[in-house]
């Protein structure tokens, strides 16, 4: 097995876009990215996705592959990336998978817990529970359900708290025993590498896009999406602030400054997810590239 994929992870902003790109040229190989924000073809400005530019320096899979519309589970994509491996290492020693998104990045790497069938119409009932009350009667029905997984999982992120839910009703059992298989073993060998900054800095950054987004026409991106936005994949730092103005709740500079405080939490969050991982090997942000093509390589099959 002399196939190597080199996961990039790191918060929202570092420039792991950038890394990956230098990494791809060096490795001649390909990008895949984890990135679910990224995903849906609507969605451009808020969710950062690379520029024309960038995405012809190297080739890119899984960008704007998706409509918002369009039902598209964590699962689905560990199916159609691990496809896509397959296809590339029939050509090449290297691949790289790169995201901020770590369930994502997660289910390529180690595979997902084996959840059972469930009924669509009880999503469809959580949907509409959620539309009409909010998050916190679901938090609150989660709490009952699985008390254990209620007190890890991030009560904002209403996909995962719907999800966890969904099992819990459809099953009977908690999600959270659903929890517990091993790894997954693939045929390829990884390695991944952590971009990360001090606190400061990585919150400067954050603000500096979002500033970024908003000149680049974030607001009007939001409008066109304005009638969709009880769809999951609308339920996202950068868009759901900005409906909060649409709908007159908020004025703009405060949506704005709830999207740089919520982007940070989220770097925050993701920062939490990856640290739990020993076999990352975390370099700072400006650290050279050849440090960082050296220890993949020195690490390499």
């Amino acid at each position: 097995m002399n196939k190597n994929l080199i996961v990039v992870v790191g918060p929202t902003a570092i420039g792991k876009t950038s890394l990956s790109i230098t990494l791809a040229k060096y490795f001649d190989c390909e990008i895949v990215s984890a990135d679910s924000r990224q995903f849906y073809k609507e969605m451009c400005i808020g969710t950062a996705v690379p520029s024309t530019k960038e995405l012809k320096q190297a080739k890119h899979h899984f960008i704007q592959h998706k409509s918002i519309k369009d039902e598209y589970s964590v699962g689905d994509f560990e199916k159609d990336a691990l496809a896509k491996l397959t296809e590339l290492f029939k050509h090449k020693n290297y691949a790289i998978l790169i995201g901020g998104s770590g369930l994502y990045v997660n289910a390529v790497t180690n595979g997902l817990d084996n959840f059972p069938e469930t009924d669509i119409e009880i999503r469809k009932k959580l949907q509409e529970e959620y539309t009409n009350t909010g998050i916190e009667n679901l938090q609150l029905q989660l709490k009952a359900l699985d008390p254990e997984y209620y007190k890890k999982v991030d009560l904002s992120n209403t996909h995962r708290v719907m999800r966890a839910l969904e099992v819990c009703i459809s099953s009977g059992f908690p999600y959270s025993a659903f929890l517990t298989k091993p790894k997954k073993k693939r045929p390829f060998h990884i390695i991944k590498i952590g971009i990360t900054a001090d606190r400061e800095i990585i919150y400067e950054r954050i603000n500096t896009r979002v500033d970024l987004m908003i000149e680049e026409g974030l607001i009007d991106e939001a409008k066109t999406l304005y009638n969709f936005k009880v769809l999951n994949a609308l339920n996202t730092v950068g868009y759901k602030e900005i409906f909060k103005y649409l709908d007159s709740d908020w004025d703009i500079d405060f949506a704005i400054s709830e999207i740089k405080k919520n982007t940070r939490r989220f770097a925050k969050r993701q920062l939490t997810w990856f640290k739990k991982d020993a076999d990352i090997k975390w370099f700072d942000h400006i650290a050279p590239s050849t440090s960082i093509t050296t220890y993949i390589k020195k690490n390499s099959l």
